[in-house]
């Protein structure tokens, strides 16, 4: 279990999968996703999550904001490997009705620092549709930066069923450059990337 500012990201309960599959079949959350997620599906999620942190030592994490709300939803890191191997994404998925807080920010920072610390891993990615702004602006707020050249159509979403959701958008952060980041955020002297604006953190 590990406590950031406000959240409190820990491993997953039997008590979750019940606002988990809600989530799964909020139309609103799911938006840039192929489809809802019916309660097996969403409870099989749940039972992969947990088998990779008991085989690996890390995953995403139950979120919960403490005595406001048990279960928000799962930020934390997953296997992207069948797009390139070893690669590692940072994601998350919050309940709508926690967007808008910072939540989605302050937990990722956290997977970041997870990743790059606790498991050592070399560089993190994250992607998503080009229309879902609501999540690349949390990437670009983590310190990810667009990586226009690893564009690709996702392997894994059918081009005739969802045409719109197949082009995926790519965001990178090596190791050393996070460290850089952490050094001037110390140092309350961020530095923004080339084309990229600082913007308020408003984020899901």
């Amino acid at each position: 279990m590990i406590t950031t500012e406000r959240l409190v990201l820990r491993r997953w309960r039997d008590a979750d999968r019940a606002p988990f599959a809600a989530m799964n079949s909020d139309p609103v959350v799911m938006e840039h996703m192929p489809g809802l997620m019916p309660r097996e599906r969403s409870d099989d999620f749940a039972d992969r999550i947990e088998a990779h942190w008991e085989t690996h030592g890390w995953g995403l994490w139950a979120v919960e904001v403490p005595d406001t709300a048990p279960f928000i939803g799962y930020v934390g890191l997953w296997p992207a490997d069948y797009l390139a191997p070893g690669m590692v994404e940072v994601g998350w998925r919050l309940a709508s009705a926690h967007w808008g807080h910072g939540y989605a920010t302050e937990a990722a920072r956290e997977a970041l620092r997870f990743g790059f610390v606790e498991v050592g891993l070399p560089e993190i990615v994250s992607f998503t549709v080009r229309q879902n702004e609501r999540s690349w602006r949390v990437m670009e707020r983590i310190g990810l930066v667009r990586d226009p050249a690893g564009d690709f159509d996702h392997p894994r979403v059918d081009p005739t069923a969802n045409p719109h959701l197949v082009r995926h958008v790519l965001y990178r952060l090596d190791r050393d450059t996070w460290r850089r980041l952490v050094r001037a955020d110390d140092r309350d002297e961020r530095p923004v990337h080339d084309g990229q604006l600082a913007r308020q953190e408003t984020d899901a």
